[in-house]
């Protein structure tokens, strides 16, 4: 039987292998389209978020990636592997953490923002986190500022498939559950098409950790497929306006709404890896 220690190192090795696949393809498609962009890597060690060097709640760190090419205008795949205590009354905030506010978290997180504006934007995170509970969340959804109509069916069918393999009661629950987690309601829109979003699945770890390994599978499966099928599609000057304006709605969501983004700071995260979620050119009217 696998121990707490075991179950973190576990789940640590797999989102760095992880982000090791997904940005070797990425660099691919990059080779494919005649661009030699590569990713950079930064790492970082956490600091205390009351600011304080060497503080009690120090502990972990990650590894920034970010590469700026041709078909990717800005992508970012982070990991991080961070621990220690909650600050104040964000503990209450924190599944398990209430009355205890120690803490482990571990995990992948990706924003990939494309040149092309026929192809999507795209988010994928995957989690593990203790405190009194143990658990994984995550999720991946697309956000096209054009939407196509194969695209989008390509992506879902290919979450759902992984999701039947486990539950057939999975993909329903979690793609309701992303649609109502990626709305933004000052505008009244959604942020994109769409995906899954889970939290809090705990219970039995070897199922769960083999359920998040095979959503970072067909994440891995579906995203660069539709890329290749659309990175030589050629747009107009409208389409990028568009796509542009599209960027602010999104950069408003993860500004506002994004529970990782306000978790990553209350935990003395990397500022420019929390923030590498946000475009490279927006734009309001």
């Amino acid at each position: 039987m696998m121990t707490l220690d075991d179950e973190q190192a576990a789940a640590r090795a797999w989102f760095e292998h992880l982000r090791d696949l997904i940005c070797a393809e990425f660099e691919a498609i990059e080779r494919e389209a005649g661009s030699d962009a590569r990713f950079d890597y930064v790492a970082w060690d956490r600091a205390d978020p009351s600011g304080e060097p060497g503080g009690a709640n120090e502990g972990g760190g990650g590894v920034r990636g970010v590469m700026k090419g041709r078909v990717f205008e800005k992508v970012g795949v982070n990991v991080s592997t961070v621990g220690g205590t909650f600050e104040g009354d964000f503990a209450k905030t924190i599944h398990g953490a209430g009355d205890d506010p120690q803490f482990f978290a571990t995990g992948i997180s990706l924003v990939a923002h494309m040149a092309n504006p026929h192809v999507p934007a795209v988010h994928m995170n995957t989690r593990f986190l203790v405190t009194t509970k143990r658990w994984f969340g995550g999720g991946a959804d697309l956000n096209p500022p054009l939407p196509i109509v194969e695209d989008t069916e390509d992506f879902h069918a290919t979450l759902k498939a992984a999701c039947d393999a486990h539950d057939p009661a999975h993909y329903p629950r979690f793609r309701q559950w992303a649609d109502d987690y990626f709305y933004i309601p000052h505008r009244k829109v959604h942020r994109g098409v769409g995906g899954i979003f889970y939290d809090h699945l705990e219970g039995d770890f070897a199922a769960n950790f083999a359920f998040t390994q095979d959503v970072g599978r067909a994440f891995l499966d579906a995203f660069p497929r539709i890329v290749r099928r659309r990175m030589g599609s050629p747009f107009t000057d409208a389409d990028l306006a568009a796509m542009r304006e599209w960027r602010g709605r999104y950069a408003e969501f993860n500004l506002v709404y994004d529970r990782g983004t306000l978790f990553g700071l209350k935990t003395g995260g990397n500022i420019d890896a929390i923030l590498m979620s946000l475009p490279p050119v927006a734009t309001w009217s």
